[in-house]
């Protein structure tokens, strides 16, 4: 069972560098792939900066790659989000994997003064800036002089990883499923959608893919709420409770938690994990808190410990 297991932090309540880097450490000493953050603004325990936690990270840890689930390129100048991403490729010695989008809540993007009809122009017009910026080449900057002379900046420090850290992109409606596809770049299943869904969506970003003459990637991860729990009558309540979740967490109905999440015994998310390996083709399992009160964090820390030994 060769899958490459991400986590996101257990314990959102506690973000400082502190609680981070030992959340990062222990999935580190689990043998985890990945540690990821995902970027939120104007709410309750929001991450506007993921970067700027990763850069902590990246100094309490060796070997696990330091992720973003949703870096929005469309909030940000191309230029200072080129010079940020190779400054943490840096402290981490080339471990970022840079997950982008463009941001969907209407508040935020009013906050930011983008209007939404234009975010997946600004989302490739950034990439591509970006992009340029990490070659090393020079960047065109403003408009030409009178005389036709072109003013250009070079990016200091490149990222260690060559031409840049590796881009997956995060895409939930058709419009940017196709975009994501279009790139060539992975694409990062949203954790609130069913099994078909998912492979409707791979489909549809797949093909998309291939109309624009693109490699199919070779990376396909998919984020999931997962939890191992020996406990058959516990279990009944998480799926119960996560069901009712699903609509207070944005989605229009309810949907039995066994659609969109993995939680049960050891057998069960063997054979969960294994079937989406073979429906979806997943190299990736991003593994992400369960958001219900009453977990406590030995017991997450003990499922993730379970998980990933089952992943080993």
């Amino acid at each position: 069972m060769l899958v490459n297991l991400g986590v996101t932090p257990w314990n959102f309540a506690d973000l400082s560098a502190a609680s981070l880097c030992a959340q990062a450490q222990l999935a580190e000493s689990l043998g985890c792939h990945s540690f990821w953050l995902p970027e939120n603004h104007f709410n309750v325990g929001a991450i506007p900066d993921p970067l700027m936690l990763l850069a902590s990270v990246a100094g309490a840890t060796q070997s696990i790659r330091l992720a973003t689930t949703s870096y929005l390129l469309t909030l940000r100048n191309p230029l200072q989000a080129a010079e940020q991403v190779a400054v943490l490729d840096q402290l981490s010695n080339g471990r970022v994997i840079l997950g982008v989008g463009r941001g969907y809540a209407a508040d935020m993007l009013a906050a930011f003064k983008v209007v939404p009809k234009d975010k997946r122009r600004i989302f490739a017009d950034t990439l591509e800036v970006m992009q340029q910026a990490w070659s090393g080449e020079p960047v065109a900057i403003g408009e030409p002089k009178a005389d036709g002379e072109v003013t250009t900046i070079t990016l200091d420090p490149l990222p260690v990883q060559k031409p840049h850290p590796p881009i997956w992109v995060a895409a939930f409606g058709p419009l940017a499923l196709a975009q994501a596809g279009r790139l060539g770049m992975p694409y990062v299943a949203s954790p609130m959608e069913s099994m078909a869904e998912l492979e409707e969506n791979l489909s549809k970003y797949r093909q998309a893919g291939l109309d624009a003459g693109q490699t199919p990637a070779a990376e396909v991860p998919v984020m999931r709420s997962v939890f191992v729990c020996e406990d058959a009558k516990r279990t009944l309540e998480l799926r119960e409770a996560l069901a009712g979740s699903r609509l207070r967490l944005g989605k229009s109905e309810v949907m039995p938690a066994q659609e969109w999440a993995i939680v049960g015994d050891a057998g069960y998310v063997r054979e969960k994990v294994a079937e989406y390996q073979a429906r979806l083709g997943m190299t990736h399992l991003i593994a992400t808190r369960l958001r219900l009160p009453g977990l406590e964090q030995p017991e997450l820390e003990d499922s993730l410990a379970t998980l990933a030994n089952l992943l080993a």
